[in-house]
């Protein structure tokens, strides 16, 4: 049995296939979860990720938008900790991306 090449499962060759940052932007339904998933139980984060997602949602690359969905599943007080500088990223959370994503929501 053989399977599909990736230009019939996904309509593109390997050498058109859109950049991964077209990804996230191209589809409103993603950007949409997005700002859903950045609704937050403590208000601090809940105004601050608003803000932030209008600012520069239409500018995060796939990359960014995993490192915010990396931080949207940690617990609200975590991700008030380290949006104020109480603390840093610490095990998983302590890679360039998140590292960078936090550094940005800090001046958002």
């Amino acid at each position: 049995m053989t399977t599909p090449s990736s230009a019939a499962t996904t309509g593109y060759d390997d050498e058109s296939r859109p950049p991964r940052a077209d990804l996230h932007q191209a589809d409103p339904h993603r950007r949409a979860r997005l700002r859903w998933r950045g609704r937050r139980g403590l208000l601090e984060n809940d105004l601050i990720i608003t803000r932030f997602l209008d600012r520069h949602e239409l500018e995060l690359t796939d990359d960014e938008v995993g490192a915010l969905t990396i931080l949207f599943e940690q617990s609200d007080n975590l991700l008030l900790d380290l949006i104020l500088l109480r603390s840093e990223p610490q095990g998983e959370l302590d890679t360039p991306a998140v590292r960078d994503l936090v550094q940005r929501l800090r001046v958002a």
